[in-house]
């Protein structure tokens, strides 16, 4: 598969901001499981990387406005990213893999797919 130089920086921009994203997600896990749940944490810190995620996705890694259709779009891919994240997530645990470990993998399994759908969501006949 060849990738339009575009495509490339687009990419790249998108791993900048996951990385962002996903170090303020993983974050705010960590720090709330000194308190709750591994599943309730989680959706804590995807709430918070969730709002940051958005902003900068929209202006910095697609160069769009925000509107109704890419912030629902946005939203819905989110929700399916989540279901996905949060099974995965509870399969490591089941599995045996610790609480801190099992976050960051599933974080990182995920990713591709996430962009995939966001790509579809931003460029579906701009």
């Amino acid at each position: 598969m060849k990738f339009s130089k575009e495509e490339l920086y687009r990419i790249m921009r998108f791993g900048i901001i996951g990385v962002l994203a996903t170090g303020i997600h993983y974050g705010t896990y960590l720090i709330l499981l000194l308190w709750l749940s591994p599943s309730i944490s989680y959706t804590g810190g995807y709430a918070v990387g969730f709002c940051v995620n958005y902003v900068l996705t929209t202006y910095f890694t697609f160069r769009t406005k925000s509107s109704v259709r890419n912030a629902t779009g946005f939203t819905i891919s989110h929700v399916i990213n989540y279901l996905l994240e949060l099974g995965v997530l509870n399969i490591f645990l089941y599995f045996g893999m610790g609480k801190q470990l099992a976050g960051i993998v599933t974080l990182i399994a995920v990713t591709p797919v996430n962009y995939l759908i966001l790509r579809l969501v931003y460029l579906w006949k701009r």
